[in-house]
């Protein structure tokens, strides 16, 4: 609708489009609508909206996350390094299979490409194996882990032609590489992609997102012309951009999933949290558990947790079964081996998020116990103690009693510590804990009543 200047009529009715525009309507005398933009759009603001509506989700910014731009900028400088280095990398693969060379021969090169690719799509079907479902709980470790095996894989097609007897299993390592990085970096960007749409609108973040990355890697591709004539019959600068743009995009993707907000706990955030709430009395909002969050591997001891294991990774006797009901009216079972540094839990079949998280809860709870120091708590610091020395003093593997006293601190502490999540703005009906899909179908009453 064409707007009109505005008469000064009383505003009859508003309408707004998101957060950054409105209009108001009134009627003129003659009986015509008149339309007031809030603000009379300038040049340069038709402009950012072309690009807005071109670039970015449909009602941005209230459509997407908070994080969403901060990702965007950085996730977008990565990938114009990343396309800079993937040129140098192409051009070190032709040179490598005869590309310039009167010598080569055209079976040769085609028989080396062949096995390039080959063995990249058996290293892509055998990650996806492995490690597929690890991918959703620790997202931004696998982000920035894909970036930096993608820059390896980069580097050893660079330096592959100065190797000609290794040249091909040098290409293959790096194609395996690079297919392990195009399962661990599409597997995770859906999983942001998830986290970003607030609407549901995960078809156009993501469309929009593969249109910021087109444009990105057009813009790659224009530096890459200048680039490559200089870098042709010089090895040397080779490098030496090689170097440059990779700490830019390494630098870049530590940026980017630092700026990542998941408000859904994992293993990681959720001991985070819990280690504040014991020193603190607190819970940390999700802003502030991931600033904490690594996305490295960490040198500091804890426990493996194996959620929804089968009841024989658990108990191998009847009286194994009877001590994880001592004191246990929940709906899982649990069990600890201080040998393997190992926490494992049975669900039963009725379990929900919240079980999942109590689980846990109870789990990180026992790795305080057994490597942390305890004084300085500010929640059940006595019983704390007192546990952490019945730990030291017992002699038991599986630390049985320990962990029916622990049945009951949870019993005690997790109904506080779970109002306190969705308070602080934590999304509980859901969770990233890596739960296998083992279920125990015993009767809860039953169990209850052993």
């Amino acid at each position: 609708m064409a707007e009109v200047p505005y008469s000064g009529e009383a505003v009859l009715f508003t309408e707004t489009y998101g957060s950054h525009l409105s209009h108001e309507y009134s009627f003129t005398q003659e009986g015509k609508l008149s339309c007031r933009s809030e603000k009379e759009p300038a040049k340069h603001q038709t402009l950012k909206a072309f690009f807005t509506s071109v670039f970015l989700p449909q009602g941005y910014p209230d459509s997407v996350s908070s994080d969403y731009l901060t990702y965007q900028i950085w996730d977008t400088i990565q990938a114009f390094a990343s396309s800079i280095t993937g040129t140098l990398a192409t051009q070190g693969t032709l040179r490598g299979v005869g590309v310039g060379d009167n010598t080569a021969t055209v079976v040769g090169a085609t028989v080396t490409w062949i096995l390039k690719d080959g063995t990249g799509m058996l290293g892509r079907i055998l990650f996806a194996w492995m490690k597929g479902t690890k991918l959703d709980c620790d997202a931004k470790k696998w982000r920035l882990f894909a970036d930096v095996l993608n820059d390896v894989a980069i580097f050893m097609e660079i330096v592959a032609p100065a190797f000609p007897l290794c040249f091909t299993l040098i290409v293959c390592i790096a194609g395996v590489f690079k297919s392990i990085v195009g399962v661990a970096g599409g597997a995770t960007r859906a999983a942001l992609t998830m986290h970003q749409a607030q609407r549901d609108n995960m078809a156009d973040v993501s469309a929009k997102d593969g249109s910021q990355e087109t444009l990105v890697n057009l813009a790659g591709l224009l530096v890459s012309l200048l680039l490559i004539p200089l870098v042709t019959d010089s090895i040397r600068l080779t490098y030496i951009l090689f170097i440059l743009f990779t700490s830019l995009h390494l630098f870049a993707n530590y940026r980017a999933v630092r700026g990542i907000v998941m408000e859904t706990l994992n293993q990681s955030r959720l001991r985070i949290v819990l280690n504040h709430y014991l020193k603190e009395g607190k819970i940390l909002t999700p802003a502030a558990a991931n600033a904490k969050e690594p996305v490295f591997p960490e040198c500091q001891k804890h426990v493996s947790i194996r959620l929804g294991v089968s009841v024989n990774e658990l108990m191998s006797s009847l009286n194994d079964f009877e001590k994880t009901l001592k004191n246990n009216t929940k709906d899982y079972l649990l069990g600890v081996s201080r040998s393997e540094g190992l926490v494992t839990i049975v669900l039963h079949v009725t379990a929900t998020s919240e079980d999942l998280i109590q689980a846990c809860f109870q789990a990180e709870l026992l790795n305080t116990l057994l490597y942390q120091d305890v004084s300085g708590f500010a929640v059940e610091t006595d019983t704390l103690k007192e546990l952490h020395e019945k730990c030291k003093e017992d002699k038991d593997n599986k630390l049985w009693d320990v962990v029916a006293d622990t049945h009951i601190l949870v019993d005690k502490m997790f109904p506080k510590f779970w109002r306190g999540l969705s308070l602080a703005g934590w999304v509980t009906d859901r969770n990233h804990l890596d739960a296998d899909e083992w279920r125990l179908n015993q009767n809860p009453e039953d169990k209850k009543s052993q």
